[in-house]
């Protein structure tokens, strides 16, 4: 996040400042030759994200209709629903945000299902597309997987590697943003629009960065709890929601993860890898009255008597064993509060509760991410789609003033990377060490590539001269 002090050649800085600081830099510098991409790839794609899911749902969820005395029953509008594709069965049906907006219904044709929107007073079809092949999936899958193998693939690794190595760039970055030699924090914090060349983007590199960077990190942490080391490896096994606590309840071979139909995850984070209950028991409390036909109808009927309010959704049973499920979460973008999650399942023959896990029961770790991915995904009202929108304007501010910085800096014709210079016989930076273990510990992948490039440099860059010169 800085530069040489103006008139300072490459031999003559390291014996005028810090040695650690220069060391910060060279981490700083590596690490960003990796991450920039990254970085200006989830600020553009993060920032289309919010705007798909909280303004222009491309389900037609936000259409407005007209309120009228009386609504049509969930079965009627089902029934609209299916006749729209003659064939079809519908498996979910997702109650309307409020009076002026319409039901969602989604419908199996064969391989391929469809999200309808149906207006609930009429049950007229408002809109009708796959549920797949959405600009928003497209994204997510970009964001997440740069559209390569899927969680855990090729695209997968490469993100989470470009996150935790983020983690590096962002300490070293803030070590050398902090203010020194006199430099007040308005320096830091509010950038010389007044400056000319180099120094104007030296200035709004540092000024944007360190506002961006007092998000980077939640942001950073937060989005790796779906990758497929970090996230899916270490984090999430031990922060799900623990089935046993569903007492003397049948549970089924598959995991909530299978309720999760496209890339964008819909499912709460801490339930993806606890086991569904099963149907066909007398276990759970009663819900719908004894010999009351469990259906779409009735069961929305429960969801409104135990308190389900606005948007809920109701999930058929995918098989002879599933359940019926009720769901409220912010990751569905049902609720602007993700401390009213709520998911119920339902025996799909008794019509019996045999789950029901609100927000108070999740662990801790779990209602952290519960809230963090809420606030990561701009899902909390309008606040904090404005907040995603900036952070991602600034960390793309950030990141591209920084090359052109770095493009400014390094010699004309020098045919080799510019890198911050090496401080000979620099003192053993201990507190920098333990950062970069601490760092290299957290997360495998990124420590993974530290060590890696440690042995290529020991091994190969040192004995190869010319290409030792490229890089340096």
């Amino acid at each position: 996040m800085t530069v040489f002090t103006p008139g300072a050649t490459p031999s003559e800085a390291p014996s005028r400042l810090n040695s650690f600081y220069f060391t910060a830099w060279r981490w700083h510098f590596y690490a960003g030759l990796y991450v920039v991409p990254f970085l200006l790839m989830l600020a553009v794609t993060g920032a289309l994200m919010v705007w798909f899911t909280a303004i222009d749902s491309e389900y037609g969820d936000r259409i407005a209709v007209t309120p009228t005395a009386q609504a049509q029953s969930v079965s009627a509008q089902i029934a609209a629903a299916e006749a729209a594709h003659p064939g079809s069965h519908a498996d979910k049906y997702i109650a309307p945000r409020d009076a002026e907006t319409p039901a969602i219904v989604r419908v199996q044709e064969g391989e391929t299902a469809r999200m309808l929107a149906v207006d609930p007073y009429s049950a007229a079809v408002l809109a009708d597309r796959t549920e797949t092949g959405t600009w928003n999936e497209w994204l997510t899958n970009l964001h997440g997987e740069l559209l390569w193998g899927g969680n855990g693939g090729p695209g997968d690794t490469l993100v989470e590697i470009a996150a935790s190595l983020g983690v590096m760039m962002l300490t070293s970055g803030l070590y050398l943003a902090w203010p020194r030699g006199g430099k007040s924090w308005r320096a830091v914090l509010v950038p010389d629009l007044a400056a000319k060349g180099r120094s104007f983007w030296k200035s709004l590199h540092l000024s944007s960065g360190v506002w961006a960077a007092l998000f980077l990190g939640f942001f950073l942490l937060t989005g790796m709890s779906w990758t497929g080391v970090w996230g899916g490896k270490i984090v999430q096994p031990w922060s799900s929601f623990p089935a046993a606590k569903w007492d003397a309840v049948p549970l089924s071979d598959a995991t909530h993860a299978a309720m999760n139909h496209t890339a964008q995850e819909e499912v709460p984070w801490v339930l993806e890898l606890t086991p569904l209950p099963a149907s066909g028991s007398q276990a759970g409390v009663q819900l719908l009255p004894m010999g009351t036909p469990v259906t779409f109808e009735t069961v929305m009927a429960g969801a409104r008597a135990l308190g389900f309010d606005a948007r809920v959704q109701v999930s058929a049973p995918a098989d002879k064993t599933g359940v019926w499920t009720l769901s409220r979460d912010s990751q569905s973008y049902d609720s602007p509060n993700p401390t009213t999650d709520r998911t119920v399942h339902i025996d799909q023959y008794t019509g019996r509760i045999l789950a029901d896990v609100r927000y108070d029961d999740y662990p801790l770790m779990g209602k952290m991410m519960a809230v963090g991915i809420a606030l990561h995904e701009g899902q909390l009202g309008l606040w904090s789609v404005a907040l995603n929108l900036a952070i991602c304007a600034t960390l793309a501010l950030s990141t591209i003033a920084g090359v052109v910085l770095w493009w400014k800096r390094r010699p004309t014709g020098a045919g080799r990377l510019a890198a911050p210079p090496r401080v000979p016989e620099a003192p053993l930076w201990k507190g920098g060490l333990v950062v970069a273990a601490l760092v290299a510990l957290a997360f495998p992948l990124g420590g993974a590539v530290i060590v890696a490039v440690l042995l290529l440099d020991a091994l190969v860059l040192r004995h190869v001269p010319a290409l030792k010169r490229v890089l340096s």
